[in-house]
């Protein structure tokens, strides 16, 4: 089953509402994904915005 994708944070997650920001809103169809292990040390969560280690889709479609 493919993953869902949180229109507001775009975290990745197969339940009913993200575990990231408890949004319900969610596309299925989404670009490319990153994983954040430490967002303290990751430049890239930093600059993106992330607080919070998963899996996260590029581009949300």
């Amino acid at each position: 089953m493919k993953k869902k994708a949180c229109k507001s944070c775009k975290f990745l997650y197969a339940g009913e509402e993200c575990p990231n920001c408890k949004s319900s809103q969610f596309v299925l169809n989404w670009k490319g994904r990153f994983y954040v292990l430490d967002p303290v040390k990751s430049d890239i969560a930093k600059k993106v915005g992330i607080k919070q280690a998963g899996e996260y889709a590029i581009k949300v479609v």
